[in-house]
């Protein structure tokens, strides 16, 4: 099934069902008014979304309007935790690689994370406000899931086993903050500012074989003013899948219900063209589009965003429909700057 947040004035929005082709959707205030709600009691509450889901997907739901992804807020508008990972080691190797630095052995057998800002989420179709232009201004395309308990020392497997929702996700980074706050040997704070999240979230059985064993095997497009710029392959080249990234968070406390975990900017390894290194399959972030410019050139050359720029990302499956809906977004200013 397929679920959204709408808007309505609160924190945490009023929970949707919504159908297949993402068309048309029905409140699910009957069964539970918020996602969270849900997470919390996953088994006596997803079937009954589910016979929703089924019958708003077969014409049969009474009170069913017209979907609006831009009256969505994040799926989970506020989550218990937010941890994202890099399980792309290809991306970690482009940054190495272009400022001439080794990737450390244990980066292969121990997957990098931060843990983010969890309070404010925003939506789908929401502005990213950003401070100044100065900062650095870029998008990430990265899948998340949502869970549900995991218990202290849950192994890959059993981790697995706690996935409950996918979605998409735009980790917006200020890279030109990054720098300094690495230097203090504490981590990201101000260069991570509100992460979005895809329209809806959906459940392991709407992506079919497309899921395998904790990896997406389907194409993230990534749109920049309306070029696309990335068409990145999410799931063969993914280091760690899904159930080792919350085993790591799971090393040493349990994972409760409603947190989300990221997968890190989704990347694909260059191929040899003509002696030299070609990237067909584009970028998920700006970051990355510099670094393989230093590596081939010597020095970046595409800018991070401006004011006025948009970014969409999104996911189809083999029918060319979207899954997830389009996270579509604008860069702007604080308001009266």
């Amino acid at each position: 099934m397929k679920l959204a947040t709408y808007k309505d004035g609160s924190r945490d929005g009023q929970l949707l069902v919504v159908s297949r082709d993402l068309g048309t959707a029905h409140y699910a205030t009957g069964i539970a008014s918020k996602l969270q709600q849900v997470l919390d009691d996953w088994n006596f509450l997803s079937p009954q979304l589910q016979d929703l889901y089924d019958q708003l997907n077969s014409g049969r739901a009474r009170h069913g309007f017209p979907f609006d992804p831009k009256q969505c807020m994040a799926p989970l508008p506020r989550a218990y935790q937010w941890a994202d990972g890099s399980a792309y080691i290809n991306h970690v190797e482009l940054v190495r690689k272009a400022r001439n630095s080794e990737v450390p052995a244990s980066f292969y057998t121990d997957p990098l994370m931060y843990q983010g800002g969890s309070d404010d989420f925003i939506g789908p179709c929401d502005d990213v406000v950003v401070p100044s232009e100065a900062m650095g201004i870029d998008f990430e395309a990265e899948i998340a899931v949502v869970t549900g308990d995991v218990r202290m020392g849950a192994s890959p497997e059993q981790a697995l086993d706690g996935i409950r929702l996918v979605m998409l996700a735009n980790d917006v980074s200020l890279r030109n903050l990054i720098p300094a706050e690495l230097a203090k040997g504490f981590g990201f704070m101000q260069s991570k500012p509100a992460t979005a999240f895809s329209p809806v979230a959906v459940t392991l059985d709407e992506l079919g074989d497309a899921w395998d064993h904790g990896r997406l095997n389907l194409v993230v497009h990534s749109t920049w003013n309306g070029r696309k710029v990335g068409m990145c392959d999410a799931g063969p080249e993914m280091t760690f899948h899904f159930g080792q990234l919350i085993a790591h968070v799971a090393k040493t406390r349990n994972v409760r219900a409603g947190s989300i975990i990221g997968s890190g900017t989704v990347s694909n390894k260059g191929v040899e063209q003509s002696g030299r290194t070609e990237w067909p399959k584009g970028y998920s972030c700006i970051a990355e589009k510099r670094c393989i410019e230093t590596i081939q050139d010597g020095q970046p050359s595409t800018e991070f965003m401006k004011f006025g720029d948009t970014i969409r990302i999104e996911t189809k499956g083999p029918d060319g429909t979207s899954i997830f809906g389009a996270i579509d977004q604008a860069i702007v200013p604080p308001a009266g700057a």
